[in-house]
């Protein structure tokens, strides 16, 4: 649990449509996640988690008619007294509900018109309330045409386009970064760039299942994910799948790793961390097969895989056996379906491989080789070297540009790697 409480501020929040009110709500609900204290203040907005609190003012949002009426001032070049009476106001409300807060995010305010008191207000406290101030910048003012008609040199409007003191500045992308470096004539390194992110769990709707089964085991930070969707009997030939992770983890860790362009590290990321995922459980009709899970169980701990190959069926009492639902989860997760079995009538794995766009790595047996044609890797099951195995799986995977982008989206452009990875950082000031 964090002692430290974040306020956010935005003329509109969530639950509000945009991309900046969305990108507030995902901060929000990932700093809440990691136990910080959040609030987000507003002109507009709602409650949109009950472990957020939401504080709404209407003259810190654009639509306000007092607003509305300054800006109409301002937009003739005229500062009159009517803004400085708004500006007042705002100071006294932005003081009572930034009281308590060590940290303050700001989107827009600093470098766009939408409100210009509230900009005024803001300049004059960043001066004298002891928060950290992080200025989100994700549009320019000065430097967009369709508000230059809007601008005059001069106080208010030149505060849009000069680097206030005790500010942190945050842009959305390079390109951002270098805009706002040439407008406030400033270094593109004194700038930071966080980036908006995606929630694979939202965005695919997962089960709760899948949600569990992903957070129990670090999937999402993993190098690659194959899915074996089998039950746990000695034809499915799990235990060559075991041996191949084994060659596939050491063989990629041989490679150096090269984070993208302006991606900072993942500290938890670890080279070569292949996951293997066997969905199913002990087969029904052959009382030995429990007694095969032992076995693998026992394979796995010998190879040293115990982090890396999961078992659904053991992750639980009683078992986990995923539903339909969760299963077609995985599939869209994993980055290749690996069926190494001895036996098949005919290979259904390999059809939902195919509706999910996963490349399958499949034993060469008739029956798999009829099903995936010549739209699957094929290896012999029981006469291939696992060393052989992997290094094709891997070459094939480095070649393939989805997978690759892909793992670039899931390990640094998820939301909470962004939070965890990069604003929080910046609110700890390390």
């Amino acid at each position: 649990m964090h002692n430290k409480r974040i306020a956010m501020l935005h003329y509109a929040g969530p639950p509000g449509v945009g991309g900046v009110e969305a990108t507030i709500a995902y901060h929000a609900r990932g700093l809440a996640d990691l136990g910080y204290a959040v609030r987000v203040i507003s002109g507009s907005g709602g409650a949109f988690d009950p472990r957020v609190d939401h504080q709404q003012h209407p003259l810190f949002g654009s639509i306000h008619p007092d607003v509305l009426n300054v800006k109409k001032q301002l937009d003739a070049g005229t500062v009159s007294a009517d803004f400085e009476a708004l500006v007042d106001q705002q100071i006294g409300a932005l003081m009572t509900l930034l009281d308590g807060c060590d940290t303050c995010i700001v989107h827009n305010i600093h470098t766009l018109n939408k409100n210009l008191p509230l900009t005024a207000a803001l300049r004059r406290l960043t001066e004298s309330m002891p928060i950290r101030w992080l200025a989100w910048a994700h549009d320019l003012a000065w430097t967009n045409e369709q508000y230059l008609p809007e601008l005059r040199p001069g106080h208010p409007w030149d505060l849009l386009r000069q680097p206030w003191p005790n500010t942190i500045y945050v842009t959305v992308s390079e390109p951002r970064r270098a805009e706002l470096a040439a407008l406030f004539d400033l270094p593109p390194e004194s700038i930071q760039v966080v980036f908006p992110g995606v929630d694979p769990a939202r965005f695919f709707r997962w089960t709760d299942t899948t949600r569990r089964i992903v957070d129990q085991l670090g999937l999402l930070d993993a190098d690659g994910i194959l899915l074996l969707p089998a039950r746990l009997t000695r034809r499915k030939n799990i235990a060559a799948a075991l041996w191949t992770l084994a060659a596939i983890r050491q063989q990629a860790a041989q490679v150096p790793a090269r984070e993208p362009d302006g991606i900072t590290p993942i500290a938890s990321q670890v080279a070569g961390d292949f996951r293997l995922i066997v969905t199913g459980p002990p087969g029904p009709h052959n009382p030995a097969n429990p007694g095969y899970l032992g076995e693998l169980l026992d394979l796995r701990r010998q190879l040293g895989l115990e982090g890396a190959a999961h078992f659904l069926y053991e992750l639980d009492d009683p078992p986990l056996i995923p539903d339909d639902d969760t299963l077609a989860d995985l599939y869209l997760l994993a980055d290749g379906l690996f069926f190494p079995s001895t036996q098949e009538g005919f290979g259904i794995p390999m059809l939902e491989a195919g509706l999910a766009r996963l490349p399958a790595y499949a034993a060469d047996i008739p029956p798999l080789r009829a099903t995936g044609q010549t739209q699957a890797l094929y290896f012999d099951p029981v006469g291939s070297p696992p060393d052989a195995i992997a290094g094709r799986v891997l070459a094939h995977l480095s070649a393939n540009a989805a997978y690759q982008f892909r793992l670039r989206v899931r390990k640094h452009y998820r939301w909470d790697a962004i939070i965890r990875d990069q604003i929080m950082p910046l609110i700890e000031g390390r």
